[in-house]
């Protein structure tokens, strides 16, 4: 059989990637990377669905007419920021699509990742959006902006406390050398 040709390692062992230590050459990876993104986005993008069609169908309930100007424009800025979470969410697959066989499949993992972390933004704002126009319906009093302000405290923290947390306590523990570890999710230098 014949063998691939690795990229050698920082380490001088043939075929490590310095900064994960896999055993894999940086099309591998991209391909790696690209499944793990997949994954992620199919957790994303099925609460997006849900949501929209949620925010979609509030509109021709009977109720609807009733809102006051402030919650409808509430609901209009819901609605929009729902579509562009869509769209940044289900990015990734066109960008793949278009660039299919075009040999750039680390560039691909690159952009579908700033699009999916765009996508988690925006969605950060559709759910702290909606959860302000449910509970402003639902208790009629100023208790609905304290609860969305403590929910969305919580939807930062899980989002992206926590994980910027762990890379920074990763980052401490002795032996590291001081350096600044890129991005493994992201292949090649930062841009």
């Amino acid at each position: 059989m014949g063998r691939r040709p690795r990229v050698g390692g920082e380490d001088g062992v043939p075929g490590t990637n310095p900064r994960s230590g896999r055993h894999e050459t940086e099309e591998e990876r991209a391909d790696r990377q690209w499944g793990d993104l997949l994954q992620e986005l199919r957790v994303a993008q099925t609460g997006v669905q849900i949501l929209f069609g949620f925010l979609l169908a509030v509109v021709f309930q009977p109720r609807f007419a009733d809102l006051s100007t402030v919650d409808r424009n509430i609901y209009v800025v819901t609605v929009m920021l729902g579509s562009a979470t869509a769209a940044a969410l289900i990015g990734p697959v066109s960008y793949h699509r278009l660039l299919t066989g075009r040999r750039m499949k680390p560039q691909t993992v690159i952009w579908a990742s700033r699009l999916t972390k765009l996508g988690l933004g925006l969605l950060f704002g559709t759910m702290c959006s909606a959860l302000l126009l449910i509970l402003r319906v639902a208790l009629h009093n100023s208790v609905a902006l304290w609860l969305v302000g403590g929910m969305a405290l919580w939807f930062l923290a899980c989002w992206f406390v926590f994980p910027l947390w762990a890379i920074a306590r990763d980052n401490r523990r002795p032996g590291d050398g001081g350096e600044d570890p890129q991005d493994p999710e992201e292949p090649g230098p930062r841009p």
